[in-house]
Formats: structure tokens, C-alpha cells, sequence
């Protein structure tokens, strides 16, 4: 069968609905499949349908599009119109489950301490996001004001002095499940729609101020940005992979197949210069992990869910998946073919991030966005 994605897209005068992407053109699956369930401005009523029912669509829009049954005049060009947020996102969860990037954060923000937290080997580390903040590949970011220790180490408000990228993996949830009953690892399939790729935009040097005690807030919840496609899961199943080993061994309740990893290739772009290539499949937490954990304490799944791997980094410095990473906190700025550096982002930057699959080819499309100017309130 062939891999498609799903997404959302309008044209002049008409209103957004459901696509599934061929190439360089979009089906109209109202006007193909004949269903009003596409004829929705999101993906959120065709995602709680369930697994069945993805099933058969994926095989009938395959047979529209390999069969010869005259698909041609539901097929638009992709050019010619606009994508929107693929899915009403319901809540946004965003995790740290790289090794590599968590013990590159451990070295550059505690040097000489411990590089992990004595709880990072046995759970799903994660904080929960804001939904609202979530935009389309395309949409630009503004650079976030907010509050953080100045050179004096006096605290200020002003434009972020130190906007980052976080290169992610999301997974999009389409069937909910009860409140009071947890999602056992294995049973990812039949909760987990599809794939998109994930930028959240961080702010430093106002994450770390605020992050004592607790976790990321204003730092990490102005903006995040995803692709304009939805890539089923199950087109993905050529890309599954055993992940690193684990140890200590999970608790009972974080066990489950071991091929829970997926063997995608991440590309960050900075101003069209390649700057990292960060691995996926060496995550140290799975998706399916992660999702037995979040649902651990009886918490339920809604449709439109989103939850993101957090960073991905690998053991290679043109494996890291942010920029704190790749200038080393600044330390180190990054040389771009084109003669300038960087250490965090300039306003006019822009980032796209990618990602290939083996045997499906770069089908899980861009997620872009182009930094704006602060517009900060009276300090």
C-alpha cells in the first residue's frame, strides 16, 4: 500500500477540509470517498473513528491513487492552496527523552554535578504545554518577552536574548480513552493516529529563571510549531526498530514490545544551511512508553492529543537537536557555510526541520517557521 499523510488544507472562497497528500498534489477526500466526515475543518472527527476505520480509508484512498479509477479529478495541486493546523489540538505534553541531549544539558546547566536526575532512567521525564500555542509549519514566531537574570544576574523583562529550536517527533492521539484506566505500552496502535514533526521554540534565558523550582512555563509555551501532515502510524511500521537498551529494567508497567522505536533521520535547516542531523531512533523512551506513562495515573486521553519526544540529539555534535547544544550555551558559536555564526537565533532566521524514513522516503513533510521581531509590553 502506498504511505500517504493526512492534513488540512483550503483554497480562495472555499472552506478547510481533509486532504491526503499524493506528491506534489492533495486529494479532496469529501469529494473523493463521498464522506462529510472529511468535509471537517480538522482531522478530529475521522481520528475517533478508530483504527478500523483508518484502516480502510488508507486502502481506499491507495486504491484511488494507484488503481486507476480516475482519482485525477479529486486531485489538486499543492501549490495552489493553503494548509492548515491538521487537528484541533486538545492538550500538548511535551517529553525529555533523549540521553544525549539530557546529559548535554546536565554538563552545560550543572557542570560538575551529576549530568541526569536520579529519576531521568526510570520514568518518562515530561511537563505539560499550552494547546493554544500550537501552529502550522509556516506560521511565523515572534520572539517571546519575558523575565530573566540580565549580565549582573538582576532580574529583567525584555525580549528573549536566547531563542533556541527543539527538533521532536509528535504523536497525535485520535482515539480517547476512559478516565481511571491507564494505556498499557502495546496498546499505542489503537490510541495513536499518526506523526508529525516538532519545533518548540525555547526561551533560555527565561526558561532557566523561572525553572526553580518548577519546570518550563512562559519559556516553553509561546510557540510550537508541527508539519501540515499527519503521517499514520501504521505507515510508519517498516521504520519500527528495537530502541537502546534500558537500564535499570522499566517498572512492569513500562514494558511491551521491544521495536517501540522509530528509525527516523531529523534535519534541522537554519537559514537553509544544514546544521544537524539528529537520529530518533536512539531515544532512550519510546512513544509507547510515554504514553503508558502519561495515562499511568488515570489521567484519559482525548482525541487531538499531542505529546512530543522533547528534544532528539545524538552523541555527535552535528547530531544535536537545539542550539544550546550546538554553540555549547553560547560558548561555541556555530559557523554556517555562508561566513556568519550563531549561538541562539536572530530575529529574520529561519528553521525547518525534516525528517526521512527508511523505505517510505521524506514523508513526513516540514515543519518551518521564521523568527519575528518582540513586541514586549511596558517593562
Amino acid at each position: 500500500m502506498s504511505a500517504f499523510a493526512f492534513g488540512v488544507f483550503e483554497r480562495p472562497g472555499e472552506r478547510p477540509r481533509v486532504g491526503a497528500r499524493a506528491g506534489e498534489s492533495v486529494l479532496d477526500l469529501a469529494a473523493a470517498l463521498g464522506d462529510e466526515v472529511f468535509a471537517e475543518p480538522a482531522l478530529n472527527a475521522f481520528m475517533a473513528q478508530g483504527r478500523a476505520r483508518w484502516t480502510a480509508v488508507r486502502e481506499q484512498v491507495a486504491e484511488l491513487l494507484d488503481g486507476g479509477r480516475g482519482a485525477e479529478r479529486w486531485l489538486l495541486p499543492l501549490a495552489g492552496v493553503r494548509l492548515r493546523l491538521p487537528f484541533q489540538v486538545a492538550d500538548y505534553v511535551d517529553f525529555y527523552a533523549s540521553e544525549h541531549h539530557a546529559r548535554n544539558l546536565g554538563r552545560i546547566l550543572r557542570p560538575g554535578a551529576e549530568e541526569l536526575a536520579p529519576n531521568w532512567r526510570h520514568l518518562p521525564v515530561g511537563y505539560h504545554g499550552r494547546a493554544g500555542t500550537v501552529a502550522v509549519s509556516g506560521t511565523p514566531v515572534r520572539r517571546p518577552c519575558g523575565q530573566y537574570l540580565d549580565d549582573a544576574g538582576r532580574p529583567v523583562f525584555g525580549p528573549t536574548r536566547r531563542l533556541d529550536v527543539e527538533a521532536e517527533v509528535g504523536m497525535v492521539v485520535g482515539v480517547p480513552s476512559e478516565p481511571g484506566r491507564p494505556v498499557a505500552v502495546d496498546a499505542i496502535r489503537e490510541h495513536v493516529f499518526g506523526v508529525v514533526l516538532v519545533n518548540d521554540w525555547s526561551a533560555r534565558d527565561i526558561q532557566a529563571w523561572e525553572s526553580r523550582p518548577l519546570g518550563p512555563f512562559l519559556g516553553k509555551s509561546f510557540a510550537t510549531s508541527i508539519s501540515a501532515w499527519v503521517v499514520p502510524l501504521d505507515d510508519l511500521e517498516k521504520a519500527m526498530v528495537t530502541p537502546p537498551a534500558q537500564d535499570p529494567e522499566p517498572l512492569p508497567y513500562l514494558r511491551g514490545r521491544a521495536d517501540w522505536a522509530l528509525e527516523l533521520t531529523l534535519q534541522v535547516r537554519l537559514n537553509g544551511h544544514v546544521v544537524s542531523r539528529p537520529p530518533f531512533a536512539g531515544m532512550y523512551w519510546t512513544p509507547a512508553q510515554q504514553l503508558a506513562h502519561m495515562t499511568s495515573n488515570g489521567a484519559g486521553l482525548r482525541t487531538g492529543d499531542l505529546y512530543a519526544s522533547g528534544t532528539v540529539s545524538g552523541p555527535a555534535r552535528d547530531q544535536r537537536g537545539s542550539l544550546i547544544e550546538l554553540s555549547w550555551n553560547g560558548t561555541e558559536p556555530l559557523e554556517l557555510p555562508d561566513g556568519s555564526t550563531r549561538t541562539f537565533l536572530e530575529d529574520g532566521d529561519s528553521v525547518t526541520i525534516t525528517a526521512s524514513v527508511p523505505g517510505v522516503g521524506n514523508e513526513l513533510g516540514e515543519v518551518t517557521g521564521t523568527v519575528r521581531p518582540a513586541s514586549c509590553p511596558a517593562r
